[in-house]
C-alpha cells in the first residue's frame, strides 16, 4: 500500500530533510507499505524551498509545492492533499515533533476499520500558551464542529483515500482539516503516540494565528449564530422582567428614586451584547463576501517532480 506524507513546511531548512529521511527509514521496516511525501513550503523566510527541490533531485519520490505567500498550515495541507496519490494519506510536522518512529502505531491502528486515526500524546511538549490553545480546540470543537466526545485530534492524522477524496472537494478559502474529517466519517480512532521536542526554533504560531485558525471552525458551524440568538431572547427577559420589576416598585412606593447609574449600566449592556450580536453575523457575511469573490485557497508558484494542474 501507498501513504502518501503530507508536510506543511514554513522555516524548516533545517529539519526537513532529516524528517524525510528519518521517515523513509522507518518505512523500509513496514512490510507491505511504500510511501511518498507532498511537501508544501508556504512562503518560508529560509531556503526550506531550496531544500524541497534538493529532496527531490535525490529521491523521486518526493513531490514539492511551493506557494507564492503565506496561506497557513491548512491550506498548505489542502494543496498537498490534492496530488496525493496514496491509498493512505498521512499528515505530520516539519520540526520532528510528530516523530517518524510512532508512524507504525497509526498504521497499525488503521487496520481495525477505521477512515481517520489521530495520534494523541500522552505528555505534550508544547508551550503553556500552545497547551492553552489546545485545550480551547477540544472544547470548542466538540460544541462547533460536533467532534466526538472520546475522539482527541493532533497534527499527526491518517486517513483513507475515501476521505481525502471528499475533503479535496471543499474549496473555499479558509479551511479546517479536521471539520472537514468529521463531517465526512464517524469511524474516528485514536493511538497513543510520544510526543518529542521540538528540535529547531520555536512555534511559528503566533495568539493572531492561532485565533484566525480558530475562527476557521465558523465555516462548518451555525451554532454561534444560535447562541447570539438564544443570548438575545435570554437578555431580552431579563430586561422585561427588570423593567417590570421597577414599575411595581414605584407603584408600592412613589416616592423612590430611579438611578440614574443602573439605567446607563443597562444601557451600557444591552448596547454592547447588540454590538457582540451584529459582530457575529458580520463575521458571516465576511466570509460569505470572501468566498463570493473566489478568495484562493492556495495558489502555486512552483512545483518539484509534479505536473501542476490547473
Amino acid at each position: 500500500m501507498l501513504v502518501s506524507i503530507v508536510i506543511p513546511c514554513y522555516n524548516s531548512e533545517q529539519t526537513i530533510r532529516r524528517v524525510v529521511e528519518m521517515v523513509m527509514g522507518e518505512f523500509e521496516h513496514f512490510e507491505g507499505y511504500t510511501c511518498e511525501f507532498v511537501l508544501v513550503n508556504d512562503n518560508s523566510k529560509d531556503d526550506t524551498f531550496g531544500q524541497i527541490k534538493a529532496l527531490g533531485k535525490d529521491y523521486p519520490c518526493v513531490h514539492g509545492i511551493n506557494l507564492m505567500r503565506n496561506f497557513g498550515q491548512h491550506n498548505a495541507l489542502m494543496a498537498a492533499m490534492n496530488y496525493t496519490k496514496g491509498d493512505y494519506v498521512l499528515g505530520m510536522d516539519d520540526d520532528l515533533q510528530t516523530h517518524p518512529s510512532q508512524i507504525y502505531k497509526l498504521l497499525e491502528k488503521m487496520q481495525e476499520g477505521y477512515d481517520l486515526v489521530y495520534g494523541v500524546y500522552a505528555k505534550s511538549k508544547n508551550s503553556p500558551l500552545k497547551n492553552f490553545t489546545s485545550w480551547l480546540n477540544r472544547v470548542s470543537s466538540r460544541i462547533l464542529l460536533d467532534r466526538p466526545k472520546e475522539i482527541m485530534s493532533s497534527n499527526f492524522w491518517l486517513i483513507t483515500r475515501a476521505v481525502r477524496n471528499e475533503v479535496i472537494k471543499y474549496k473555499n478559502y479558509n479551511p479546517y482539516v479536521d471539520g472537514l474529517f468529521y463531517r465526512c466519517t464517524t469511524r474516528i480512532g485514536n493511538v497513543q503516540v510520544e510526543h518529542h521536542k521540538r528540535e529547531v526554533g520555536t512555534s511559528n504560531y503566533t495568539l493572531r494565528k492561532l485565533l484566525h485558525l480558530w475562527m476557521a471552525y465558523w465555516n462548518f458551524s451555525v451554532i454561534p449564530l444560535r447562541m447570539a440568538s438564544v443570548l438575545g431572547c435570554i437578555t431580552a427577559v431579563v430586561g422585561m422582567m427588570a423593567g417590570l420589576i421597577t414599575v411595581i416598585r414605584k407603584l408600592v412606593n412613589p416616592a423612590m428614586t430611579v438611578g440614574w447609574a443602573s439605567t446607563v449600566s443597562i444601557m451600557l449592556f444591552f448596547f454592547g451584547l447588540v454590538l457582540l450580536v451584529l459582530g457575529i453575523i458580520g463575521e458571516y457575511l465576511g466570509k460569505i463576501i470572501l468566498a463570493l469573490n473566489a478568495t484562493p485557497q492556495y495558489i502555486i508558484r512552483d512545483v518539484v517532480n509534479l505536473e501542476e494542474r490547473e
